[in-house]
């Protein structure tokens, strides 16, 4: 008996990208108290997980992403653990063959780095979903290129613009990103002047606040 997924989200079209990066910021950013990888202790936390782990909205993104695949690439390698969702999430956009790359090969079975499609003599584009420090990608960039594998362009759906694009292309490697840092602040610029005129508009003197904004403010021989 075929079983039915339950409660599918609703598809929708046509998303433009500050939409894409308002949902993507909505659906990942939680508050509460977190241990950072620095050591520091922060009140809120940027979830990359949980936008991976939303169909529709992945679905989204990876029809986005798809647009920015080069022209030539042959093969999609998503590295362990965030780019893995991604990549077979634009695979099944595009029709292109996946590898996942371990971090660190294993020591049974095939004992391989890059499960999946093989890379060798393959235009390999790699694939990451939040770039910060870039070393991941150099590394595993290295590794797949000591594999067979060809490639210049890596793709990632979050830059956090932290100067690692420019690092990388340093080393030979052009990154592109669907969205930046900057999208995502933009997003919750956007989402918080939207909050406050719900706000203003609940109270009854939305357009009074939006006519405040808008007026010069009042000087001599002025109303």
């Amino acid at each position: 008996m075929a079983i039915r997924p339950q409660n599918r989200e609703k598809q929708e079209v046509n998303i433009q990208k500050p939409e894409l990066a308002r949902l993507v910021y909505e659906t990942a950013h939680i508050t509460g108290e977190f241990r950072l990888r620095s050591g520091q202790t922060s009140n809120e936390y940027f979830d990359k997980y949980l936008f991976e782990a939303r169909p529709a909205l992945l679905s989204h993104i990876a029809e986005e992403m798809a647009a920015l695949v080069p022209a030539g690439a042959e093969l999609l390698a998503g590295l362990e653990m965030g780019g893995i969702p991604v990549a077979t999430a634009i695979s099944l956009n595009t029709g292109m063959p996946c590898a996942f790359v371990r971090k660190k090969a294993k020591s049974y079975g095939t004992a391989r780095l890059a499960e999946g499609a093989d890379v060798a003599g393959r235009r390999v584009l790699v694939v990451e979903d939040v770039v910060t420090s870039g070393g991941q990608i150099a590394i595993s960039t290295r590794e797949l290129r000591e594999l067979g594998a060809e490639m210049s362009v890596r793709l990632c759906v979050i830059d956090r613009q932290e100067g690692r694009a420019a690092a990388l292309a340093g080393d030979g490697i052009h990154l592109h990103a669907l969205l930046t840092r900057a999208d995502l602040e933009q997003a919750l610029v956007s989402r918080a002047f939207t909050r406050t005129r719900r706000l203003r508009a609940d109270r009854g003197d939305g357009h009074r606040g939006c006519g405040r904004l808008l007026r010069r403010p009042a000087g001599p021989g002025r109303p």
